[in-house]
């Protein structure tokens, strides 16, 4: 039956004609990135630091000795972390990267079927190559293999988490996150925002219990144990002036001045907490939408406000991206599109004709692009405020959507008060009075 699906037949819908372009398309591009760009070696590295601690790890030796006044990678992963990743140096190095390579693609893939899952589609659909097709062809995941990188697995931890949340399973939600937690420390810890906006208040034993309990296990088999919080963490606080596309990083590149410099995260940052606080008072209850677009809303926050931000982190706003198939997505526009083209585009802008703007617009175009994406956000949910308000329908317990954006939904009746403004009427079911 499986062999039966590969039979070469002439397409008879639009539908077909897309499937049968695209899946060839997406399954090509995704043995490209793997077994020839991601196999071939980069000049940038980051396995070969976490393979050397992890082999210092279970030989007994220092781990945390990296000089950072050097701009190779370093390895800047907590004492847990370096006990979750220590098998890595079981075999030899190069096996274990290509294993680590394939283990990544992998979980990329699952992480992609299970957002396909979470909006309702299936491999038959034709969202399924056109999102596998545009996952491997964005610079966050054909530069989180090549330069073979963990992300891969945080992806995935980050999509369990979500679906597990969804379905109120709260302590292995917590588990999810919690294992990203102890590798990556704060990058993904503040989605813990979603919970604490729900009231799933068992995640946090979970999500805080996993990494502190990982790090006490390590605490007797890393020698110097110590020289993570007296040596790396301090480095991991500080902002850096090379390959940092934050705002901070950016900005120090250029030499702006740090009052700018603020100026810009704090309005941002403003921007961000009114688009957080509209997204919990009107859209707590459309689950998916809330919590895939609060999770892209807090993730490039940190990625564009915070001490450092590295384009491949973008691939942790897939589960905002795929928010474009839900008629109330705050993407469906193309100044979203135009951010998202900034941080995903595997395109290269350096210019051998025009140096001084393609070195520009190469490094800024990430940077542009998470904050585009935060200020796009911003605008849709603050006209959508600035109208719901305008036309009187501006309540706690309905959406800021206007009625287009839910056709199978009845619209609230409006009757004229005694002031002259209208007010929402909701029918109520039949045989059901209200208590008075």
């Amino acid at each position: 039956m499986f062999l039966r699906q590969l039979e070469p037949r002439t397409a008879r819908t639009t539908t077909e004609v897309l499937n049968f372009a695209l899946w060839p398309l997406a399954v090509l591009t995704v043995l490209n990135r793997v077994f020839i760009k991601a196999v071939n070696y980069s000049v940038t590295n980051d396995f070969k630091p976490v393979y050397d601690a992890s082999l210092a790890f279970l030989n007994h030796r220092a781990i945390y000795t990296d000089n950072f006044n050097s701009t190779d990678p370093h390895y800047l992963y907590p004492p847990g972390g370096t006990l979750l990743i220590s098998p890595l140096a079981i075999i030899d190095p190069e096996k274990s990267r290509w294993c680590f390579i394939l283990l990544n693609a992998a979980a990329i893939i699952l992480a992609g079927y299970l957002l396909l899952r979470l909006f309702g589609y299936g491999l038959n659909s034709v969202i399924a190559p056109t999102m596998l097709l545009a996952m491997f062809m964005s610079e966050a995941v054909t530069n989180t293999l090549v330069f073979t990188n963990v992300n891969g697995c945080l992806l995935l931890c980050m999509v369990v988490f979500i679906h597990l949340l969804i379905q109120r399973r709260e302590l292995w939600a917590g588990v999810a996150l919690g294992l990203t937690i102890t590798i990556k420390g704060p990058l993904l810890a503040p989605l813990l925002l979603i919970p604490l906006a729900r009231g799933q208040w068992k995640t946090f034993i979970t999500a805080l219990g996993i990494p502190i309990a990982m790090n006490l296990l390590a605490w007797p088999f890393i020698v110097d144990y110590k020289s993570f919080w007296s040596h790396t963490l301090p480095y991991l606080s500080e902002s850096r002036d090379y390959f940092n596309s934050a705002i901070v990083g950016n900005f120090g590149y250029y030499g702006v001045a740090v009052w700018l410099t603020w100026t810009v995260r704090i309005l941002l940052g403003v921007m961000v907490l009114i688009t957080l606080w509209l997204l919990y008072r009107y859209y707590r209850e459309d689950e998916v939408f809330f919590i895939c677009t609060t999770s892209g809303v807090v993730i490039a926050s940190v990625l564009v406000l915070g001490p450092l931000g590295q384009g491949y982190y973008s691939m942790f706003l897939f589960p905002m991206l795929m928010t474009v198939v839900q008629r109330n997505s705050v993407l469906r526009n193309w100044p979203a599109w135009v951010a998202i083209f900034g941080f995903m585009s595997y395109d290269k802008w350096l210019s051998d004709r025009w140096q001084s703007i393609g070195r520009t617009l190469e490094y800024l175009r990430v940077t542009f692009g998470w904050a585009l994406l935060l200020i796009v956000a911003f605008c849709i949910l603050g006209d959508r405020y600035l109208t719901a308000k305008r036309e009187g329908r501006l309540r706690p317990d309905l959406t800021l959507d206007p009625a287009w954006m839910h056709p199978g939904q009845a619209a609230p009746e409006q009757r004229p008060a005694h002031n002259g403004h209208a007010v929402d009427v909701v029918a109520e079911p039949v045989g059901q009075g209200s208590a008075h």
